[in-house]
């Protein structure tokens, strides 16, 4: 297996089954670019080639919009014993509204796809982000990425609503724009009070 250890000592966040999450700093981008090189597939299905020599870079410096809130952020990698990234996520904490979180983007290395990896690390990342303050995670998945649509389908997500013509590299996409409620009693209708951009009808980008 290629290895791309991180460069700094590891600040643990929550174990997740044998690996183990940890924030990642600025010195870590080049082993987060390795691992992007080393698994294109998401970057190829999403924006139509393999991650760019920056990407990472890019990924580490990436802030919401202006206007759209959020408490804090977090890049995290998932790690082996050995310290090298087996996945990664960006994740933002109380995004839009308090309690809301958002997982921008969630990657697990490819010879792990279809062993079960992928739900373990959610689970715990789930758990964590619970544990934070979470009570709705919200998230994207590009319309006819059948492998992720399924995944967060099968994780409890709900579709809210799509958003159109959102370019991801040299392609054009649909956004499905999913939430889940990470507390009992919670309805859609909470939701869309605390994030009136998910709107089905929203005409918001």
């Amino acid at each position: 297996m290629p290895a791309h250890p991180l460069a700094t000592p590891l600040r643990v966040l929550f174990d997740a089954g044998p690996l183990q999450a940890c924030e990642l700093v600025a010195a870590d981008v080049p082993a987060l670019q390795a691992f992007f090189d080393e698994n294109p597939a998401y970057f190829i299905a999403v924006n139509g080639q393999p991650a760019g020599p920056q990407d990472a870079q890019l990924e580490f410096d990436e802030l919401p919009p202006a206007g759209m809130p959020f408490r804090q952020r977090w890049v995290m990698g998932f790690v082996d014993r050995a310290g090298r990234l087996q996945g990664m996520a960006h994740v933002l904490g109380d995004f839009l509204a308090t309690g809301v979180w958002h997982v921008g983007l969630f990657i697990v290395a490819t010879p792990r796809h279809g062993d079960g990896s992928a739900r373990s690390i959610y689970s715990a990342l789930e758990g964590w982000m619970a544990d934070n303050g979470a009570r709705w995670v919200r998230l994207g998945a590009v319309l006819g990425n059948a492998r992720a649509e399924r995944f967060w389908e099968r994780c409890g997500y709900t579709e809210l609503r799509q958003r159109h013509g959102v370019s991801t590299g040299v392609l054009t996409h649909t956004i499905r724009v999913f939430a889940k409620p990470l507390a009992d009693g919670l309805q859609v209708a909470d939701y869309l009070a605390l994030v009136p951009r998910d709107q089905p009808d929203s005409p918001l980008p």
